[in-house]
C-alpha cells in the first residue's frame, strides 16, 4: 500500500479516519476500488461501508445505463 502525506489548511477540520473515508468513497464511486478494497482503506467492514455509501448518496451498483441494459438483456 502507498503512503502519502498531505498538507491541509488548518481550517479543514478532518481527522485521518475521515480523510480515508472520503478517499475510499470517491475511489469506489469512480470504479478504481472494489467494495472490499474501499472498505479496507476506510478501515470499515463491508456492511458499514455500504451504509456510509448510502449516507453519501453513492450507489452500491456502479453501472451506467448501457451496462445495466446489457445485464438485464442477458439475464
Amino acid at each position: 500500500m502507498k503512503t502519502i502525506s498531505i498538507n491541509l489548511p488548518d481550517f479543514i477540520d478532518l481527522n485521518e479516519k475521515e480523510i480515508k473515508l472520503l478517499i475510499a468513497t470517491k475511489l469506489y464511486e469512480e470504479g478504481k476500488l472494489s467494495l472490499g478494497e474501499a472498505a479496507q482503506l476506510a478501515e470499515l467492514s463491508k456492511r458499514a461501508f455500504i451504509e456510509i455509501l448510502g449516507r453519501f448518496d453513492i450507489s452500491l451498483f456502479n453501472y451506467n445505463a448501457e451496462e445495466l441494459r446489457n445485464d438485464v438483456k442477458n439475464a
